[in-house]
């Protein structure tokens, strides 16, 4: 074997390094200054006690789509801009005919962001998107589910900066709920104030 195959060879088998990607921001805070806040709050020692955030889904209904393909395509490369993941199409379950919705048509779309991309996805939603909502006044601090989970909702697409309008010209809102570990919708509006969010005061 020649100098130059065995050269060849030794570079193709070397192992490829992982790539590292850094702790977003906001997950360092949560860490290192919203832990030991919900300790003291909540008089707790345990850390696995408090709240904390563990996933965040991101759900589009795409009416139109059911007269023109395209309004689903569009969607669902926006939704995978904004998040950076590919999203899931959801199909209807029944007939009605008053809608002209038949069974198994696609009418929406949604992905489950987790780990580093859920941090990465809050704090954008937080320091850039909310901002740019139109007479923007804060969130609602009661819009909780009664198991500690926030929803909310948003009318327009654009308000992420990453969207070309040119390119994403159809109105297309969407709701986006907020996972917590906890079952108190009080524990879980202390944990989403500590991270930041808007909430209006009660």
């Amino acid at each position: 074997m020649s100098a130059a195959k065995a050269k060849k060879t030794d570079k193709a088998e070397k192992p490829r390094e992982p790539e590292v990607i850094p702790t977003p921001r906001l997950q360092e805070k949560y860490a290192k200054e919203i832990l030991p806040t919900l300790m003291k709050k909540l008089g707790r020692t345990n850390v696995l006690s408090l709240p904390r955030l563990e996933k965040i889904v991101v759900n589009m209904g795409v009416g139109k789509a059911i007269a023109d393909k395209k309004f689903m395509e569009e969607a669902v490369e926006a939704l995978r801009t904004i998040t950076g993941q590919k999203p899931q199409i959801a199909l209807s379950r029944k007939s009605i005919a008053n809608f002209k919705l038949r069974e198994d048509l696609p009418i929406g779309c949604m992905v489950t962001m987790r780990g580093k991309r859920m941090w990465e996805f809050l704090d954008r939603l937080i320091s850039l998107a909310l901002p740019r909502v139109r007479d923007f006044r804060g969130l609602n601090p009661n819009a909780f589910d009664g198991r500690g989970n926030y929803n909310l909702g948003l009318t327009e697409q654009l308000v992420f900066p990453e969207l070309n309008p040119d390119k994403f010209t159809t109105p297309q809102g969407m709701n986006i709920t907020l996972v917590t570990s906890t079952d108190s919708n009080d524990e879980a509006r202390e944990l989403l104030r500590g991270l930041g969010m808007p909430l209006r005061a009660a």
